[in-house]
């Protein structure tokens, strides 16, 4: 999706409830958000319709979703979060950057509380499970940890995508700093593993979401 929504559809985004993010509308209009992935319809009666994360940041101003995390995504003027090694990036710390990232961290709780069956914030939901890199990436980012910069020997993390399936390699060259992602990650709901690569000895993590 790389169109913004349409002027009937920011308007209904534009009314949604501050704190959950609850959705009032026809029932196209829902379901064209949902379409967009900027809604979701909930499991369980009745029904209503809540903004997704990526729903959570256009309320905020922004005009398309973010860009799928991979291997670095470049720039696009939309929000992502900071996977670390982007050749053009927001930069981070400053303040409407952390406004966004805590809009979008306050919105995936969210999410986790109206889709998770039994209402639990403290593990990843389904929408983290299909995002797996940005997701990680949106903890680390919102509890203040500082993403890596363009360039093989930045300092800082990096989130990548594994083969294994729902895993994430998170490196950073500094122990301290590596540590505290992994405490970070597991108060997020992650199960975090240390592991060392085996050409070079380097330290890195793999974070899977936790199930219970």
């Amino acid at each position: 999706m790389t169109r913004p929504p349409t002027a009937a559809q920011r308007r209904v985004i534009d009314a949604a409830d501050p704190v959950t993010g609850r959705l009032r509308g026809t029932e196209a209009q829902l379901a064209a958000l949902v379409k967009r992935g900027l809604a979701f319809r909930h499991p369980r009666p009745p029904h209503d319709h809540f903004l997704t994360p990526e729903g959570h940041r256009v309320r905020q101003g922004v005009t398309g979703p973010p860009e799928p995390a991979g291997e670095a995504p470049a720039s696009t003027g939309v929000f992502t979060a900071r996977v670390g090694g982007e050749e053009t990036a927001p930069e981070t710390g400053r303040p409407v950057r952390l406004r966004e990232v805590h809009s979008a961290w306050q919105g995936l709780l969210e999410l986790r509380r109206m889709t998770n069956p039994d209402g639990a914030v403290d593990r990843p939901c389904g929408w983290e499970r299909k995002h797996l890199a940005e997701a990680a990436a949106l903890a680390l980012e919102a509890a203040g940890h500082r993403p890596a910069g363009p360039g093989p020997g930045a300092s800082g993390y990096r989130v990548r995508t594994t083969p294994q399936p729902e895993a994430v390699a998170v490196h950073e060259p500094d122990g301290e700093a590596l540590r505290a992602c992994a405490a970070t990650l597991e108060g997020a709901g992650w199960q975090v593993s240390d592991h060392r690569e085996p050409r070079t000895g380097n330290r890195y993590l793999l974070a899977s979401p936790r199930r219970a």
